[in-house]
Formats: structure tokens, C-alpha cells, sequence
């Protein structure tokens, strides 16, 4: 048994598709999904809500894009962001975080990813006159490792 070749998916630029990943892209059904009739996209978001339980999907072809969308959906204007300081959405995009989401970033260190709970959890913080607090989707409890 051969080990299987190691397809690189750390960012959408560095991805290089297989024979097969061609074949497929190049016979698959295609329609505009801004209309809402690409049958391929509609397939992959029904099945991937299929996989994780929930209700839809939404298909974010970058991870930019997909990092943009989560900054929108949990924070509101004028909030801050917590993230890693060598996370993606800190180094790499631009500040979208700021144009898209109108929120800052405030950073702790990270190791390869990896954030300290407590040091996380020291980093949070309630909205006052002077600060930003922290975004959450209105609803969902503070994570429980840093609660």
C-alpha cells in the first residue's frame, strides 16, 4: 500500500489540484450561483450541512472570505476580535476586519495556532464608554474553556 499523496489546502493559492480534482472541475455541472442554480454548490452546501447537523451551509471559496463572513455573523460594529497573533486574519488580509466588519483585532500570543484559555480569557472584555468589548453572537455563552 502506497501512502496517499498530500494535497496542501493551507491557502487557496498554494492548492494544487490532482488529475482527478481537474477531471472533476472540468465535467461538473456549473450554473451561476449568484442566482442561486449552480447545482454543484447547491450538492456541497446541502451535504455539508448534512455532515455537521445544521440547518445550511455556505460555500466561501478563500478562507479570507470564510474568516470575513465568521467576523460578521458574531460581532457587531464597533467590537474587537480576539485572535492569535500569527492567525491569518491578523497578518494576511488587510485589515478586512476593519472595512468589512467595522471591528478591530486585539492579538494574544499564539503558539503555531494554539491560544492559552487563560490568556484568552484575560483578554476579554466588556464594552464601557472608553473600549470595545468583545464580539459574541448574542445567544451563545462565552466558550466554557475560557468561562
Amino acid at each position: 500500500m502506497t501512502a496517499p499523496e498530500i494535497i496542501d489546502l493551507r491557502s487557496d493559492t498554494v492548492t494544487k489540484p490532482t488529475p482527478k480534482m481537474r477531471q472533476a472541475m472540468a465535467t461538473c455541472e456549473v450554473g451561476d450561483d449568484v442566482f442561486g442554480d449552480d447545482p454543484t454548490i447547491i450538492e456541497l452546501e446541502r451535504r455539508v450541512a448534512e455532515l455537521v447537523g445544521a440547518e445550511a451551509s455556505l460555500w466561501c471559496p478563500t478562507g479570507s472570505m470564510a474568516n470575513q463572513v465568521a467576523v460578521s455573523t458574531h460581532t457587531k460594529p464597533g467590537q474587537e476580535v480576539i485572535a492569535g497573533d500569527g492567525a491569518h486574519v491578523v497578518n494576511f488580509e488587510l485589515g478586512g476586519i476593519g472595512w468589512v466588519s467595522f471591528c478591530q483585532l486585539r492579538t494574544v500570543p499564539d503558539e503555531m495556532g494554539w491560544v492559552d484559555p487563560k490568556a484568552l480569557k484575560d483578554t476579554i472584555r466588556e464594552e464601557s464608554m472608553h473600549t470595545p468589548g468583545t464580539g459574541w453572537t448574542a445567544g451563545f455563552p462565552v466558550p466554557s474553556a475560557v468561562s
